[in-house]
C-alpha cells in the first residue's frame, strides 16, 4: 500500500510537470508576434489610409489568416457603420480574440499553484514513512530512514521544477498578450482612422455651414 501511495504521489508530480511543459511549448508556437499579427498585414494597414486602400488591405488579410486579420476584416465589413457603432463591435470581438489567446493560460496558471502542493504532500509522506519506519525499527535501519528521507527530498525537488518554470512562463505569456493586444487595438485604430478620416472632415466642414445659416 505505501509503494502505491508513493508511486501515486510521483506519479501525478511526473504528470504535472508533463502537462506544464506542454502549455509552455504550445504557447510559446501560438503566440508568436508573427502568427498574431503578421508583417504582411501590418505593412498593409500602414499603407491603408483611405477607402479605396481596402481591397488590397482585405485581400492580404484573407491571405495572412490571423487574430489581426480577423479583427480588420470584421471592421472593413462594417465600414458603413458609424464609428462609433464599429468601434464598439470590434472592442467586443477584440476581447473575444484575447481570450482565445489567453487560452490554456489558466492551466499554467493551476500548474504554478498545484506543483508545490504536491510536492508538500509527498515530502509531508516522506516523513510519515520515516518517522513511522523509526517507531517499528529505530534508528539501526539506515535503509528505512534513507527511503524516507529520498522521498520527501524527491518530491519537493519535483514540485519546484515544475512550478518555477511554469510561473515564468505564466508571467511572460501574460504579459505577451497584453502587449500584443495594445499593438492590435493601435493598428485596428489607425485602420479605422484612415477609413472615416474624409466622413470626419466632411462632418466638421458641414456644422460652421449650418450654424451660419
Amino acid at each position: 500500500m505505501e509503494e502505491i501511495i508513493k508511486y501515486l504521489i510521483l506519479g501525478s508530480l511526473f504528470l504535472t510537470s508533463v502537462v506544464g511543459l506542454a502549455i509552455i511549448i504550445e504557447r510559446g508556437i501560438a503566440l508568436r508576434a508573427g502568427v498574431i499579427i503578421p508583417p504582411p498585414v501590418a505593412e498593409a494597414v500602414e499603407a491603408c489610409r483611405a477607402k479605396s486602400d481596402w481591397p488590397a488591405l482585405q485581400r492580404i488579410c484573407q491571405q495572412n489568416p490571423s487574430p489581426l486579420s480577423r479583427l480588420l476584416l470584421q471592421a472593413g465589413r462594417h465600414r458603413d457603420w458609424p464609428k462609433e457603432e464599429n468601434t464598439a463591435a470590434l472592442e467586443t470581438t477584440a476581447r473575444h480574440e484575447v481570450s482565445i489567446m489567453e487560452r490554456r493560460l489558466v492551466v499554467l496558471e493551476i500548474v504554478v499553484g498545484i506543483a508545490p502542493l504536491m510536492g508538500l504532500v509527498g515530502t509531508i509522506y516522506g516523513l510519515i514513512e520515516l518517522f513511522g519506519g523509526l517507531d517499528q525499527t529505530g534508528m539501526g535501519d539506515n535503509s528505512g530512514v534513507a527511503r524516507g528521507i529520498a522521498l520527501a527530498l524527491r518530491a519537493t525537488m519535483m514540485g519546484l521544477v515544475t512550478a518555477i518554470p511554469s510561473l515564468v512562463a505564466w508571467c511572460y505569456y501574460s504579459k505577451k498578450v497584453e502587449h500584443l493586444a495594445v499593438e492590435m487595438a493601435a493598428l485596428c485604430d489607425q485602420f479605422l482612422t484612415g477609413q472615416y478620416h474624409h466622413t470626419d472632415e466632411t462632418r466638421a466642414e458641414a456644422e460652421p455651414a449650418r450654424s451660419r445659416r
